[in-house]
């Protein structure tokens, strides 16, 4: 797994490793040499300018300098700040530097062929302003490629928020382990390559920090993935009750239906208002299809064990039949996957939400876009960080949740936490997260914990949309998932 280190985290990784031997000048020498080598891409006689900060990051960038210069680079280097402020092993870096250091204000970044941005890391912790401020503009303005040093200036190592102003990176070089800033936006738009540079610090280190936020990958929720039997059939994979909308509504509930087919539920049936039966009998064949006289009878439908989840929300109308129906599956045993018209049904009363939860013993995974989010958990939208939203939702909640967005984020109740990054620009269209809600309930009905089902779903969901590629549409998804299975399982 790739674990994500927030920058107290890394400061923690930091200092067990020094603390057992390594010098801090070590690894800055090592950290400034992977730097030196992203750079060495461009090839000999490159001018370079590069942009040091009074802290670590800019010792980094003196090491960076040094080594460049050796190469056969032309280099030029400013300083943020006088050279008698720098402390500890980035005043020794930069003891070793014998070329000219200039004032960052003085610094020509416009004739530069490459910039490395070594002013600020995943540590900053205050908006950008003042000179710092004036040469990340300008560093933006400029045609030059730009190598940023652990993240690109500006972006909060913690959230991926903007600190005022921030460096475009064509490529960031990161030490030991990501951070969340590198891949939840709008950070992941500023970082660009993405390397991750060993420099010496041993993972043993991760077993003291415990780390509660990962990438979301396979190795993550596969064991958890259930195998199919040789002798098992339909019964053994689970049976998932997707809730329909009436008439007019009821595309969203079969997109959500196919989906948890395809994924591996068993058996799959769209419970179904007397109005829109006929328009369902005309689009299903696999999916069964039951007859649904409002809340009352869906707590008839779900009287019957067998079917273990129910996915519900999806174009299910207004407050007046939502809410009652929602609470029929909550009041329920199955396992409950909460969407759209289900999660804005109880906007004026979310507390109304969490108790029902807190009543049941089966699992609730909420999965909010932005807007739902905020109906459900104003306070919470406020937040500066999607990893620090997800985490404080789901424990609110008492139920997984999955922020949806480019940066999909799933959070369980105790703090354990993914964030996505594999998820194309194409999934952006009308019933995408119709169909990954259905993905999620039919993992879920095959057997999977809650969280890693959401995980899984997610990054099932993100991989289809990279094998379709552009010009997707959600009815394709479901379609995708067994040439997607067949890439995860080569």
């Amino acid at each position: 797994m790739i674990e994500l280190l927030n920058p107290a985290e890394m400061a923690e990784a930091d200092r067990l490793t020094i603390a057992a031997g390594t010098p801090g000048i070590v690894l800055m020498e090592t950290a400034g040499r992977a730097v030196a080598d992203v750079a060495a891409r461009s090839p000999l006689g490159t001018r370079i300018a590069i942009a040091c900060g009074p802290g670590n990051n800019g010792g980094d960038g003196f090491v960076a300098a040094r080594i460049l210069v050796a190469r056969g680079y032309r280099v030029r280097l400013g300083l943020l700040g006088p050279m008698a402020s720098l402390r500890g092993d980035a005043a020794l870096a930069a003891a070793e530097w014998r070329g000219e250091t200039v004032p960052l204000a003085d610094l020509d970044f416009e004739s530069a062929d490459l910039i490395i941005d070594a002013l600020f890391g995943a540590g900053l912790d205050r908006p950008i302003e003042g000179p710092a401020a004036v040469a990340i503009t300008a560093i933006n303005a400029s045609k030059a490629r730009v190598v940023a040093v652990d993240l690109p200036s500006g972006i909060h190592g913690g959230t991926g928020q903007v600190m005022g102003v921030a460096v475009h990176a064509d490529d960031s070089v990161t030490f030991f382990r990501p951070k969340p800033g590198h891949v939840l936006m709008p950070g992941r738009a500023h970082v660009g390559r993405l390397t991750v540079a060993d420099i010496g610090i041993r993972p043993q280190v991760l077993d003291s920090i415990r780390p509660r936020a990962v990438l979301n990958r396979p190795e993550l929720w596969s064991p958890h993935l259930p195998m199919l039997k040789v002798d098992g059939h339909k019964y053994d994979r689970g049976h998932a009750l997707v809730v329909s909308g009436g008439m007019t509504q009821t595309g969203a509930s079969r997109l959500v239906a196919r989906a948890a087919l395809r994924v591996g539920a068993g058996l799959v049936t769209v419970a179904s208002p007397p109005d829109a039966l006929v328009v369902h009998a005309a689009h299903l064949t696999s999916i069964m299809l039951k007859r649904m006289e409002g809340a009352a009878g869906l707590s008839d439908l779900l009287a019957d064990k067998r079917l273990n989840v129910v996915a519900i929300g999806p174009g299910l109308g207004p407050v007046d039949i939502a809410l009652p129906l929602v609470e029929a599956a909550l009041g329920s045993g199955a396992s409950v996957v909460l969407d759209a018209d289900g999660i804005s049904a109880f906007r004026e009363d979310p507390e109304r939400l969490y108790s029902a939860i807190r009543k049941r013993s089966a699992p609730v995974v909420l999965t909010p876009h932005d807007g739902e989010f905020a109906r459900l958990f104003p306070d919470l939208a406020m937040l500066p960080g999607k990893l620090d939203r997800a985490r404080q939702a789901a424990a609110r909640a008492g139920a997984v949740v999955l922020l949806k967005g480019a940066d999909t984020t799933v959070a369980e109740p105790a703090g354990r936490a993914v964030i996505a990054d594999n998820a194309p620009p194409f999934l952006a269209t009308a019933g995408s997260g119709d169909t990954l809600t259905g993905m999620i309930a039919g993992l879920l009905a095959e057997g999977m914990p809650a969280f890693e089902a959401a995980a899984a779903a997610v990054w099932l969901h993100g991989d289809a949309g990279v094998v379709l590629g552009r010009g997707l549409i959600a009815e394709d998804l479901a379609d995708a998932l067994p040439r997607v299975f067949a890439r995860l399982f080569v």
